[in-house]
């Protein structure tokens, strides 16, 4: 590598050492290897967060649209349903639809929610969660209560 492209990198990865565009990032953990380094897909952050979605208490699930909805029906679980992750160098950002149980405290959900997505994104992976943006698109009602509430209305 000539001492001009090793400028060039430098001023890609910025002072992290890392660099990477929208589907990667790119970790150079030690810098004194320029040719080792480690990529990060946006798929394994987002695969990380759906895990994590799917133990917190409040949230029933994601929110996927018609693309996931037709891949679950073929039999196949789309991890990534309802996960948008971009990734800046050695920051993410991750937007995420979900569904949550009715009953349930919103704001008490979701804050957990960011709050274990962005312990877990960031030590899994060493990058910085920039910013989480959840978006709450429904509420899943247990079919028992959705029966008694049209047992009343009858």
């Amino acid at each position: 590598m000539t001492e001009e492209e090793k400028k060039a990198n430098e001023g890609k990865a910025g002072k992290s050492g890392k660099t990477g565009g929208a589907d990667e990032a790119v970790l150079k953990p030690d810098p004194s290897k320029e040719e080792d380094s480690i990529r990060i897909s946006s798929d394994v952050i987002a695969v990380i967060t759906s895990i994590i979605s799917s133990d917190i208490p409040g949230i029933a699930g994601m929110s996927g649209g018609v693309v996931g909805g037709i891949a679950e029906r073929l039999g196949r679980k789309d991890m990534t349903k309802g996960i948008k992750v971009d990734v800046d160098e050695d920051r993410v950002t991750i937007e995420l639809s979900v569904i949550v149980e009715y009953g349930k405290s919103i704001v008490e959900s979701t804050d957990k929610l960011k709050k274990e997505i962005r312990n877990n994104v960031e030590k899994t992976t060493g990058l910085k969660v920039q910013a989480i943006n959840i978006n709450v698109e429904g509420i899943n009602v247990p079919e028992e209560e959705g029966q008694e509430e049209e047992k009343q209305e009858s």
